[in-house]
């Protein structure tokens, strides 16, 4: 692959690079690229940077692992509804010194023999690695076996998780970069279906060729997101926490028979307490003696009806 020609306008160039995608953006996530731009390790520290071999040495010292974004550090508060547990939704955070320094790379405009360098490096594990992620997201999908297929069967390893304990061999690495979008939680740029369909044709040839038994891919392990509720959802575990034990006891066919009469005496309880509340009132003296003086006009009427019957009888 390092020693392809291309022609552009019948001028011939052994050492440039084609940029596959969105020239702009080097295919990275929209997220993910707004804090890389805005973090003040780019700005600041990889703004003096100005040579290939200076970002190099950097790589070597800064690069411990290569995920998109620092450990314990994604903000999701404050997503809801449809941007809940959605992957390159939400605050962002920390973005990783691998993702700032792979866009550096970037804008350094490699060359075929730069690249090259890199992913044949010796001096650390994380120099090729971000090589090969250079690859993936700027080479033409069609170019993307020819640059991986040397280094199918390295045995060199690297624990590509922040904090570590994801430990792969960078042939895995590669292996990983031909069949998978997901890597943590972000996605590679997407490869169109006739040449996905060819890169797994050739892997299964290449693996032919050479003895090697095909083995599951390792999915890359997401970091999990906290999800918020969303307003409606609040609303109805508010509702349903406010409800006292009876309410949510089911009623039985036998109950329900005969709700109705439940529901009378429960009326009827509470004119009785709505009475009560009303009797302790200030103006209660006041209906209270009115009542009274009914009974005992009516106690009073009583009482000459019958003695003018008897006198009649």
């Amino acid at each position: 692959m390092a020693d392809e020609q291309e022609y552009s306008g019948g001028k011939k160039k052994n050492n440039s690079l084609p940029i596959y995608g969105n020239h702009e953006t080097m295919n990275l996530n929209n997220l993910i690229l707004t804090n890389i731009q805005s973090s003040v390790y780019f700005k600041v520290t990889l703004f003096q940077l100005k040579t290939y071999h200076e970002v190099i040495d950097e790589i070597y010292y800064q690069v411990k692992h290569l995920e998109p974004w620092e450990l314990n550090s994604r903000k999701t508060q404050g997503n809801s509804g449809m941007c809940g547990s959605v992957r390159g939704v939400g605050s962002g955070g920390i973005v990783s010194s691998a993702f700032c320094l792979l866009y550096k790379l970037y804008t350094l405009k490699l060359t075929r023999k730069q690249l090259n360098g890199l992913i044949k490096h010796t001096d650390s594990p994380y120099i090729r690695a971000l090589g090969f992620m250079y690859i993936r997201y700027t080479q033409p999908p069609a170019d993307l076996f020819g640059w991986y297929e040397e280094f199918l069967q390295d045995e060199e390893e690297i624990d590509i998780k922040a904090g570590g304990g994801h430990i792969l061999t960078i042939g895995q690495m590669c292996r990983q970069f031909l069949v998978k979008l997901d890597w943590f939680s972000t996605l590679f740029p997407r490869i169109p279906v006739p040449i996905q369909k060819s890169i797994e044709q050739r892997l299964n040839d290449y693996d032919k060729q050479n003895g090697i038994v095909a083995q599951p891919i390792v999915s890359i392990p997401q970091q999990p997101e906290r999800r918020e509720r969303s307003s409606k959802e609040y609303y109805r575990s508010e509702r349903r926490r406010s409800r006292s034990p009876i309410a949510k006891r089911s009623r039985s066919p036998t109950e329900r028979r005969y709700r109705g009469d439940f529901d009378d005496d429960a009326r009827h309880s509470r004119r009785s307490h709505s009475r009560e509340k009303y009797s302790s009132s200030k103006s209660s003296k006041y209906y209270r003696d009115r009542s009274r003086s009914r009974s005992r006009e009516r106690n009073d009427r009583r009482r000459y009806e019958e003695s003018r019957s008897s006198r009649r009888y």
